[in-house]
C-alpha cells in the first residue's frame, strides 16, 4: 500500500533547476573561499590565483539562476509566498520554539527566514566582494570595511548552509521532493498541512512515479 500513496507536485522542473543550480554555484563560492582562507587548505591546491578567479565568478553568478526563474509562474508564486508572514507563520514560530506542532503553509516560517537572511547575505556579499575585486574604485576605509563585512558575513552564512544541509539530511521526504519535484500526501499533510488541505490537483501515485524514472 506504501507504493500506491498519493504524491502531490511539490516544485516543477523549472524549480528544481534553479535550486540545483544555486546550490552549485553556491557551494563553489564556499569552497573557494575555504580553499583561500584556510592556508592547509590552499596548500593542497596551491593556485590561488586560479581559486581568485572561481570564487569571483561563482559568487556574481550567484544571481542569474533566480532571474532566470523569474520566467516561471511557479517559481514567481513560490517567492511570493516566501515573501508573505502569514499569522500562521507567526504560531508556528511560537510552537515550534516550545517543541510543538503548529500548521504551515507550502514553506514554514523558518524556511521563509532562511530564505530571506540568505538572500539579503548574497547580495551584501557581492556588494562587498566587488568593492574588494575592484579595489582602485573605492577609498581604503572602504575597502576595509568591506573586507571585514564580506569576511564575516561569508562566515556566518557557511553556517547557515550548513544547518540547512543538516536539517536536509534528516528529512528524506524532503530530500525527494528537491529531487523529484514530489512529494507524499501524508507528508505534506504533516508538515505543510495548509498547503496540502489546498492542493487536490497535479498527484499521481508512487508507482506511476517510479515508472518515470
Amino acid at each position: 500500500m506504501a507504493g500506491k500513496e498519493q504524491l502531490l507536485r511539490r516544485f516543477t522542473v523549472a524549480e528544481l533547476w534553479i535550486h540545483r543550480t544555486t546550490a552549485v554555484l553556491m557551494g563553489t563560492a564556499v569552497a573557494s573561499a575555504a580553499f583561500l582562507y584556510l592556508p592547509t587548505l590552499g596548500e593542497l591546491v596551491g593556485r590561488r590565483h586560479l581559486l581568485v578567479i572561481v570564487h569571483e565568478w561563482s559568487g556574481i553568478a550567484l544571481p542569474l539562476p533566480l532571474l532566470a526563474g523569474l520566467l516561471s509562474r511557479a517559481f514567481r508564486a513560490d517567492l511570493t509566498r516566501l515573501n508573505r508572514f502569514a499569522p500562521h507563520d507567526r504560531g508556528w514560530l511560537r510552537a515550534t520554539l516550545r517543541y510543538r506542532p503548529h500548521l504551515s503553509g507550502k514553506f514554514n516560517a523558518g524556511q521563509k527566514m532562511y530564505a530571506a537572511v540568505v538572500a539579503g547575505a548574497v547580495l551584501v556579499l557581492i556588494g562587498t566582494g566587488l568593492v574588494k575585486w575592484f579595489p582602485k574604485l573605492t577609498p581604503l576605509f572602504a575597502r576595509t570595511g568591506a573586507t571585514f563585512v564580506h569576511d564575516w558575513l561569508a562566515l556566518l552564512l557557511g553556517a547557515l548552509i550548513g544547518g540547512h544541509i543538516w536539517m536536509a539530511s534528516n528529512d528524506p521526504e524532503a530530500r525527494r521532493g528537491l529531487r523529484t519535484g514530489f512529494v507524499t500526501r501524508s507528508w505534506a499533510r504533516q508538515h505543510h498541512a495548509l498547503w496540502e488541505k489546498n492542493h487536490p490537483g497535479d498527484h499521481r501515485g508512487d508507482d506511476d512515479h517510479a515508472q518515470d524514472r
